[in-house]
Order: structure tokens, then C-alpha cells, then sequence
């Protein structure tokens, strides 16, 4: 009678996780979650945004059709009613729930989260989500500050609790539900970690300890890098911590001993996560479900940790635009588990180093656009049709194709060396590709560089990810009629991933790119 689906979305979290090969991070229980799961490690959103990624993914259409690039527009009104992932799960006979952030909250999804269209009950936010911008880090003079670093004493945060931690009760409380009604489920749980501010509880910074930690590997903005190309991370100008360091506008650059502490506080907030993530999953196994739900866990995109002197999301850098994608598929990704056995015991991240390897691991470039298919696949529902070349007039397509069918070829266990792509990434003969996009209102760094609004975007940077090179044009954009003109290029970028993984040395410039085409 088919699986149910618990999709977990983060917010702002890029692959820093012990799954992904990162030697500091301590995710255990994620990583747990890989060892049952086929991992994406080439997975790339579609905008480094908050809002516009979301509803990209939620919809299973590109940006440019949901004509959202910004926060101030509902898909429904302003591009073409298009059908959600979790709307065609109700449709289809789900009980569908969210928890969380999984729309962005606002104008983009109605003020309602898209209720009651994707929901078949009002979509839960957690009570102490309105504190998260007021001043409730303690400074070192004992006051209160709105700081970007903010480990707390959750005992002294107002109800004594963080939005995170109500989410993954109030899932709880759903998952046991579902099961006494046997009830078949959809339930998307958005966690607001590690997005800033970084607050979290300060017993996770005991997992990091300053000395471990290092600069970003390029802490400066590269030489060839375009300035349309750069954000100038406003959002993090404007906490109390970062402001009275004073930085100068648009290149900075952050003392280094401040850039460690964001650093340190972003690891601590991804093992603040894990623990949430990991309670979740526990419960999973505890109501008996494991054996039945298939678990979906990714991020709206990254976050810029220094790399290129940039902070934040806002690009179209591998950094900002890169995500952990994992799917576990109960008999598919792993074999069933006897009765009363568990898939996902709660390891702390304070005793448990494992290292566990994920389960499968696929190298294809990948993007989030394909969720919608590739669920819909996964739980046996009719997959939507390909969206048409125009679409505005379509409720029902996506223009993301699955890729369920990449999942037995990152059976093969992850093997040691370089040569592991060969045979697994291109068992098909098809390269793939991610695209993402970023707007910008001019051709140098502005104070609204980060967030454009859509009358104030001028130029689009479109960017494509193979697995060999990211290649990106910032051409002319029209926001009124919401035309780009690629023959009108302001510059463009050209990195190759095999002697350039950081993206530090722009080759469009000295390289003829008749080869990319």
C-alpha cells in the first residue's frame, strides 16, 4: 500500500558531515543515515537562496519559471498554478504535514505555507521561531546581543527551548499519529539550523575546540574573480558581533580569529542539528517505521564558510550552491530489517566517532529540481510529465527527470583512489549537468548585491556544473518581461574541478570555449 515519506530540509547546510568525507564535523547520526542510503555527492540547488530555492524544489521547476528570485512573489499568481510535490502526495491519498520551515514562511508561499493546497493539515512553526533575530546571546560584558556567534544556555532562552528542538517534537507527535491511524504520510520537516544566527546550545562548542579549527583553504577573493560574481555577506554585516568589527564594504575581509569563531560555531550548529535529525530517525525505529518510510534528507543550499573572502549563500559557487542529498529506501537502498530491529539507534555525537561509509554513493551531478519525479517514483506514484518548453499554462510537470535511475550504479561500494568515477559515473553515457542561477542589480558589489528585489535585477549569472568544470555567464536581465540576453555577456567564469576543486582560478578569460558547446 506504499511507503511513507519523511523528507527532512535543512536550512543553509552544506555537506560539512562525516558522510561527505569532512574530518572534523561530528554527524553521527546523519551519518548513520547514509550507511543505509544511496548518497548524492555531486548535488547542486538551483538558486543559493532560501525562497526561490524552495520553491523550486517543492514545485519541481527552475526559477525561471517560477519567475521567483527573490521573496516577493507567490508562484500561484505571479508564474502559473503550479502543482507541489507534497499537493500531487495528497492528492494521491497522503496525509501530508509540515513542520517547520520547508516553504519559505511570507509572500512566496502565500502567508499560509501553500495551505491548504500542499497540506492536508495548517503547517506547524515552532512557537519560539519569533525570537531567533532578538538580542539572546550573552556578550562577555554579561549583556544581550542579535550576534551571528550565539551558543546559548538553552535554559535560559525563552519556554526554555529552540525552534529545532519543538520541531523534531512536534514530528514526533505527528509520526505517532500516523501510526495509531494508520495513516499513509508525507511529512516534510525543515530544520532552521545551522542558518544564522549560529544559536545553538553551548555544550556542542565542546565538540570543536578552537585550535582544531582553520581558515577556509582560499580566505581571499580571487584575483580573476568578476566583481558581479561577489557577494558581500549584508546579512552578517548587520549582527551586533560582526557590525562592531567594523569591515570595510564590499571585500572585507573579517579578522581571522573572528572568521575561526564563525566557522567553529557553524560545526557546532551542524552537530546541534544531528542530534535533531538523529532523535527523529530514533523515533522512526520506535513507532515501528522504519521498515516502511522512505527518508529524504538534503538542504535548500550551502553557505560560504571564507572561501573566495565571501561569507554566506548569495552565489553561484560551489559552496553556496551544493547540498548533502541522500535518499533511504527501505528493500531498496538497504535489505528490510526483522521486526523490533533497529535501523537508526540515537548515537551521541559527544561518545560516538564511527565513520560509517554511506551505503551507496553516486558521483552524477545532480538537482534538487528532480525531487518532485524522483519521490514520486520512489513511492510508486505515476511520475509527472516532462514541463513542456512554455509551462506557465501546465499545473502538472516537472523539469526535473528522476534520477532513481542512478541509484544501482552507486551500488558498487565506494572504492579508494582516483579512478572511482570511471566505471560507476559513467555507466551511462550521459553527462550530466546542474543548473543554478544568481541575480544581480549592477556590476559591482551593492548593499543589495546579496538579495536583489526582482525590479532592481539587471544581470543574471547563469551557471552550469558538470562533473568536470563549472561554467558561468552574468548576462543582461530584463526583470520586466523576465528576458536574458546571453548575447549581451557582462563576464564569466570557468573553473575545472579536477585542478581547481576550489574554484580560486577563473580560466574564461585565457581558455576558447567552443569545447563547452
Amino acid at each position: 500500500d506504499g511507503m511513507n515519506v519523511l523528507f527532512i530540509v535543512v536550512d543553509d547546510l552544506r555537506p560539512v558531515l562525516g558522510c561527505y568525507g569532512d574530518k572534523l564535523v561530528k554527524s553521527p547520526n546523519i551519518d548513520q543515515l547514509a550507511s543505509h542510503s544511496v548518497l548524492f555527492s555531486n548535488a547542486y540547488a538551483q538558486q543559493a537562496l532560501c525562497a526561490p530555492s524552495r520553491v523550486s524544489f517543492l514545485t519541481g521547476r527552475r526559477p525561471d519559471s517560477t519567475r521567483l528570485y527573490d521573496f516577493y512573489s507567490y508562484w500561484r499568481v505571479h508564474a502559473g498554478n503550479y502543482s507541489t510535490m507534497p499537493q500531487y502526495f495528497k492528492e494521491n491519498g497522503y496525509v501530508t504535514l509540515s513542520v517547520g520551515k520547508v516553504f519559505h514562511p511570507g509572500v512566496s508561499s502565500n502567508y499560509s505555507d501553500d495551505y491548504p493546497h500542499s497540506w492536508s493539515v495548517p503547517p506547524f512553526h515552532p512557537s519560539t521561531e519569533k525570537y531567533e533575530n532578538d538580542k539572546t546571546c550573552r556578550g562577555k560584558d554579561g549583556k544581550l546581543y542579535a550576534n551571528l556567534v550565539c551558543p546559548v544556555d538553552v535554559t535560559e532562552m525563552p519556554s526554555g527551548t529552540l525552534p529545532d528542538i519543538q520541531s523534531t517534537e512536534e514530528a514526533i507527535r505527528l509520526m505517532n499519529i500516523m501510526k495509531t491511524n494508520k495513516q499513509k504520510f508525507f511529512l516534510a520537516v525543515g530544520y532552521h539550523k545551522p542558518h544564522i544566527p549560529l544559536r545553538y546550545p553551548q555544550e556542542f562548542l565542546k565538540l570543536y575546540p578552537l585550535e582544531n579549527i582553520t581558515l577556509a583553504p582560499d580566505p581571499w577573493v580571487p584575483e580573476k574573480l568578476p566583481s558581479v560574481a561577489y557577494n558581500p555577506w549584508m546579512d552578517i554585516r548587520q549582527r551586533d558581533d560582526v557590525e562592531a568589527l567594523n569591515v570595510s564594504f564590499p571585500y572585507g575581509p573579517l579578522p581571522d580569529d573572528f572568521q575561526r569563531q564563525i566557522r567553529q560555531s557553524y560545526y557546532a550548529a551542524v552537530s546541534y542539528l544531528d542530534t535533531q535529525v538523529g532523535q527523529l530517525l530514533s523515533a522512526l525505529d520506535d513507532v515501528g517505521l522504519s521498515n516502511s518510510t522512505i527518508v529524504v534528507f538534503t538542504a535548500d543550499h550551502g553557505w560560504s564558510l571564507g572561501e573566495h573572502g565571501e561569507w554566506a549563500k548569495y552565489s553561484n559557487f560551489d559552496v553556496a550552491t551544493r547540498v548533502p542529498l541522500m535518499f533511504y529506501v527501505p528493500g531498496m537502498t538497504t535489505s528490510p530489517v526483522s521486526r523490533g530491529e533497529s535501523v537508526f539507534p540515537y548515537l551521541d555525537p559527544f561518545s560516538h566517532i564511527l565513520g560509517l561509509v554511506p551505503q551507496g554513493q553516486s558521483k552524477k551531478v545532480v538537482e534538487l529540481v528532480s525531487l518532485f519525479s524522483t519521490l514520486a517514483e520512489l513511492a510508486g506514484l505515476q511520475v509527472p510529465p516532462v514541463c513542456p518548453e512554455t509551462s506557465f499554462h501546465v499545473a502538472l510537470c516537472t523539469e526535473g527527470s528522476s534520477i532513481v535511475r542512478y541509484f544501482n550504479a552507486s551500488q558498487e561500494k565506494v572504492k579508494e583512489g582516483k579512478d572511482e568515477c570511471d566505471d560507476t559515473c559513467r555507466c551511462f553515457n550521459e553527462e550530466t549537468v546542474a543548473f543554478s542561477q544568481y541575480p544581480r542589480p549592477a556590476d559591482t558589489p551593492q548593499w543589495n548585491s546579496d538579495k536583489p528585489k526582482l525590479k532592481d535585477i539587471r544581470i543574471m549569472g547563469y551557471s552550469m556544473r558538470t562533473i568536470d568544470y563549472r561554467y558561468t555567464v552574468w548576462v543582461q536581465f530584463n526583470p520586466n518581461n523576465f528576458s536574458a540576453d546571453f548575447e549581451d555577456v557582462h563576464a564569466g567564469e570557468l573553473y575545472m574541478v579536477e585542478t581547481d576543486p576550489n574554484q580560486d582560478y577563473n580560466i574564461y578569460n585565457n581558455a576558447s570555449h567552443t569545447w563547452l558547446l
